[in-house]
């Protein structure tokens, strides 16, 4: 967030792809192929179990407009359509899916020096309104999330956060789930040349007074290899190691051990992304 304080989910989100980013236990491949036109087709597979799950992306960027459209194995058609920058600081999505006639959404995002805002409403007869809002710098910033069902006339979700960044450091604190839920996060940046960086997460649940503790580290081990590390307090450990072995095409093997049931097999995950 170089100008601004950014979106809602920008917040704590060093901290969460530190913590949580390209952890699995799943076996998964992703080729991405250029047309001479300049669309982008992109097939995935990923393995759960017995389950193989399937999808093919199609973008095509024209001037500021993208297209993506997105088939997956249980014949589903996601159409997304953004515009960005109609106007300055401004960027408009709309998004379907067939053959689910509910899945209907506009939304419009807007960045400022000292705000961003993001609104989103369901393209149905009795719609879910959605709101999140940020003020502040990129220093220090407050936030909010809330949706509105009008069917209902009940508020399905209400969030806020507080969100502090500088050079190394990043730290927020955020109450979810209508106040149920408290968490603060921190990312901090030890050696930015090697990226290495630890982080942490600590949930507190009101409603069953649970506790969870999460912490994390990477480090790279040159330029195309990084390693990562995490733990919580209910004994998962998890650990990855990724390899660039070509510009954007990534090869990434990642672990799970439960060290409460050190007899278990560990889950071993496995995933590989093809960029020409």
């Amino acid at each position: 967030m170089a100008n601004g304080p950014g979106l809602y989910t920008e917040i704590g989100k060093k901290a969460r792809d530190l913590l949580y980013k390209d952890y699995q236990s799943d076996h998964k491949f992703t080729i991405t192929t250029y047309s001479p036109t300049g669309v982008a087709i992109t097939s995935s597979g990923t393995k759960k179990g017995d389950v193989f799950l399937a999808d093919v992306t199609t973008q095509l960027k024209k001037q500021n407009v993208t297209t993506d459209i997105k088939v997956d194995t249980e014949s589903n058609l996601l159409t997304t359509i953004t515009v960005d920058q109609p106007c300055p600081g401004v960027k408009a999505i709309l998004s379907f899916k067939v053959p689910d006639q509910n899945s209907g959404k506009a939304e419009l995002q807007y960045l400022h020096d000292y705000a961003g805002i993001s609104t989103s409403v369901g393209l149905t007869a009795n719609p879910v309104v959605n709101f999140s809002g940020v003020l502040g710098t990129n220093l220090l910033a407050l936030g909010t999330d809330v949706s509105f069902d009008t069917k209902s006339g009940n508020f399905t979700k209400c969030n806020a956060a507080l969100n502090f960044s500088n050079a190394d450091l990043m730290a927020s604190l955020n109450l979810n789930e209508k106040g149920d839920v408290v968490s603060g996060s921190f990312y901090h940046s030890l050696y930015p040349e090697q990226n290495t960086a630890v982080g942490a997460e600590v949930t507190h649940r009101f409603s069953n007074s649970e506790n969870t503790i999460t912490l994390g580290a990477q480090h790279a081990l040159d330029p195309l290899t990084s390693v990562k590390a995490r733990v919580n307090n209910i004994g998962k450990a998890n650990a990855l190691i990724q390899h660039e072995w070509r510009p954007k095409s990534f090869f990434t093997i990642s672990g799970e051990v439960d060290t409460r049931a050190i007899e278990k097999s560990a889950k071993i995950g496995l995933a590989l992304a093809l960029k020409p």
